[in-house]
């Protein structure tokens, strides 16, 4: 089969297409013929070896992928040769035409959701509903603020939030991003680029501020939050890439609760409960993986310079 294999941790052109052996799956593993491939900004700080936690070499990246399942290994209850599913993670790797996975990291695909779109589920919608429920514990009535609002985790973070009554602030920084939060179903969308927007959010609240703020580049933001986070409200930081000088009396004056995660820290019932809820939504309509674009496997390195170069409007995908 083809395979993306990096042999050397460094830049995206590392990743070279490769021919190996189709992996066989064994006890509770199921192969799955790979359909299309999630892209995430993980996947690059794994890449160039900078990740808390890096693989050992040779490996093939990726844990988002859907497909179909193409056999099963001898201890497999779940699944069967023909099911449609998408992956949560993998044990050989998703930039390939073949992926082993764990049976329990598998999640059906409803018919009414193609490929593509299986390839944007996890990463985006997991993390976005492990930080907005699970984390911040956003509820019905409440307002909450949305940075990056156009990139895959927040257009998740949109729709979660919206179809539990959300009111929803997000923030782009392009026409065309500012658009696309707003037809996801944001109340209002802001410019993060323009000098004064943290105002024109505080503005829109009637001073009160948001009770919620799911933050995707700590190091830009997080001293700044405080400015329109309400009394006793929660900040979940999902995404950050630098250090920051940062005063601890801003929590303490608002009496706030600021928490991190990563995804791959989650229990797994944790998981389970995110599972149950993404099939809800994609059966049901008001989760909407948005593809931003379609790439071939053998461009996964300009993918990767994509996926944190350019501006999000939402999935960038490899297609097999």
């Amino acid at each position: 089969m083809k395979a993306i294999v990096v042999r050397e941790f460094g830049p995206p052109e590392v990743m070279k297409l490769e021919d190996v052996d189709t992996p066989q799956p064994t006890g509770t593993q199921v192969l799955v013929r790979v359909r299309a491939i999630g892209v995430n900004p993980v996947e690059t700080y794994i890449r160039s070896g900078v990740y808390a936690s890096v693989p050992p070499l040779p490996y093939t990246p990726g844990k988002d992928a859907a497909g179909i399942v193409e056999a099963v290994g001898g201890e497999v209850t779940k699944w069967k040769a023909g099911d449609r599913v998408y992956t949560a993670q993998s044990v050989s790797g998703t930039y390939a035409e073949f992926s082993v996975c764990e049976e329990i990291d598998l999640g059906r695909l409803p018919e009414n959701v193609d490929f593509p779109q299986g390839a944007g589920i996890w990463t985006p919608y997991a993390t976005s509903y492990r930080a907005l429920f699970q984390k911040a514990h956003a509820e019905a009535g409440e307002t909450v603020l949305i940075h990056g609002a156009s990139g895959g985790v927040g257009i998740a973070c949109v729709q979660w939030a919206k179809d539990r009554g959300l009111t929803v602030i997000g923030t782009a920084s392009s026409e065309e991003g500012k658009q696309l939060v707003a037809e996801q179903g944001a109340d209002n969308v802001f410019d993060h680029s323009k000098e004064g927007y943290f105002d024109e959010i505080k503005a829109v609240t009637g001073g009160k501020g948001v009770k919620v703020i799911i933050e995707m580049l700590a190091n830009v933001n997080l001293a700044h939050d405080f400015e329109v986070l309400a009394m006793f409200g929660r900040i979940c930081v999902v995404g950050n890439r630098g250090s920051l000088d940062f005063n601890p009396r801003l929590i303490m004056g608002k009496d706030a609760t600021v928490t991190g995660m990563a995804l791959y820290n989650a229990p797994r019932a944790a998981f389970n409960e995110i599972h149950a809820a993404i099939f809800e939504g994609l059966s049901e309509g008001y989760l909407r993986p948005v593809i931003d674009r379609k790439m071939p496997l053998e461009d996964a390195a300009k993918a990767h310079h994509a996926v944190v170069e350019e501006k999000s409007a939402g999935k960038i995908v490899l297609v097999v």
